[in-house]
């Protein structure tokens, strides 16, 4: 820091008070103590909140959702499973389609004991404060997100989250393709080591993310898609979608252990229109700005749009011309949001769904497929590519999934394809 030119004036010159020289130290003092305080000193100020897990918040379908009685003067025990880890954590619960607010009376962390059932770790159970209370009302439209806890948690192990509603919300906010059990039980049983005889469901309820604290540099990775991100034909509890295999191998190395992947896609997902869930210009606020720490959002969006376009009949050529340029209008406002807030956006080409059962494309939609990806491998649009089609495309007939990287419906990868399309993911992307 400079000093003031009156203090640095030759003493030859000009003779120093007991004044000035009493201000001289003053300012010295000053100084050495702003530097200390700039100088890194304080770990804390170096560390950031990062989103370790996170899903797309959507009013779950009729079938989806839990009946009103069943959450009235419930307990509510879910898995989620992390990708980096951490000693501190903070728990994200959501409101954000209720149109009433929604109280929970009170709101748990644990270790589950196993990922196919409510048991938890002896001894691992923890209550969540928010603004040092127990319990929470959240506002309609919105999410509320817990005090800090001190918890170590590992990379890629799981949290179990448990929470209590004396009555249901008005309208319940959630995930349904969880790929993971969630039990339920009548009765306040947030801190028991089991639950006794739960109703079990394959979806998620009112958590929309949960952030651990890692060191300076750390960072998140949006993955934003639809049923193929989401991990339709994936494993139930068997956390094998490519999010996954990313975040496994960016633990593994590192270079990138302190990067976190976050799964924000939604099955039956649209760029252009609302299909199962917001469509995605509608949510890109909440699903990829929003998140701790993002800084690469990966878009794997539109074959929803391409499919749907002629799922009921053929359509003129012109219709189809006229989709393939929203669509890629539709990526292009993603980055340019997403660029405004400081995120490089990748782009992954749409895989190969010839031979659906839903969609049955013909020859005109493969067309648009193969023009939505010209332009996005094109140079000049997102900041970098992923090409899954690449990946996962059977040489011998590209327009179709490999064999053995399709789970059965010519349209969603199994397993082995989305462990192959995780593990195509290039590293330096997010170095």
């Amino acid at each position: 820091m400079p000093f003031k030119s009156d203090l640095l004036q030759d003493e030859h010159r000009k003779p120093w008070s007991r004044k000035r020289a009493l201000k001289f130290v003053f300012v010295v003092i000053a100084t050495v103590s702003i530097s200390v305080q700039g100088s890194g000193q304080d770990k804390s100020k170096d560390q950031v909140w990062v989103a370790s897990w996170a899903a797309a918040q959507q009013i779950p379908e009729p079938q989806n959702a839990l009946p009103p009685d069943d959450l009235r003067d419930a307990t509510v025990r879910q898995i989620f499973h992390l990708s980096v880890g951490g000693a501190m954590l903070r728990v994200h619960i959501s409101n954000a389609f209720g149109t009433q607010s929604l109280r929970f009376a009170s709101v748990h962390i644990a270790k589950p004991a196993s990922l196919k059932s409510p048991l938890i770790e002896p001894g691992s159970d923890r209550a969540l404060t928010f603004d040092n209370s127990g319990s929470v009302t959240v506002p309609p439209g919105a999410e509320y997100v817990s005090d800090p806890i001190a918890y170590p948690v590992e990379a890629l192990s799981s949290l179990t989250v448990t929470f209590h509603l004396d009555g249901p919300p008005d309208r319940e906010t959630g995930h349904p393709g969880s790929r993971a059990t969630s039990y339920v039980v009548h009765g306040d049983f947030v801190g028991a080591a089991n639950l006794n005889e739960p109703k079990q469901v394959d979806h998620w309820y009112q958590v929309s993310e949960i952030d651990t604290l890692s060191d300076s540099g750390a960072g998140t990775v949006i993955a934003l898609g639809d049923s193929i991100t989401d991990g339709h034909g994936a494993t139930t509890n068997g956390n094998d979608r490519w999010t996954d295999a990313l975040a496994a191998r960016l633990a593994g190395s590192a270079a990138t252990r302190n990067i976190g992947v976050v799964n924000e896609g939604i099955g039956g997902n649209h760029l252009l229109t609302d299909g199962l869930g917001p469509n995605v210009l509608a949510r890109l606020d909440r699903d990829v700005l929003a998140p701790a720490a993002v800084r690469w959002v990966i878009v794997f969006e539109g074959v929803n749009d391409l499919g749907g376009l002629a799922r009921n009949g053929e359509v003129s050529p012109a219709e189809h011309a006229n989709m393939v340029k929203q669509v890629i209008a539709a990526y292009g406002q993603i980055i340019a949001r997403a660029h405004a807030h400081g995120i490089r956006v990748i782009g992954a080409t749409i895989t190969p769904y010839t031979g659906s059962n839903y969609y049955h494309p013909g020859p005109l939609s493969e067309g648009d497929r193969q023009a939505v990806n010209a332009w996005i491998r094109a140079a000049g649009h997102f900041d970098a590519v992923v090409d899954f089609d690449a990946v996962v495309r059977d040489p011998q007939r590209p327009d179709h999934l490999l064999p053995a990287f399709d789970c059965g419906d010519h349209l969603h990868p199994s397993p082995a394809g989305y462990r192959a399309m995780g593990e195509a993911i290039p590293l330096t992307l997010f170095q």
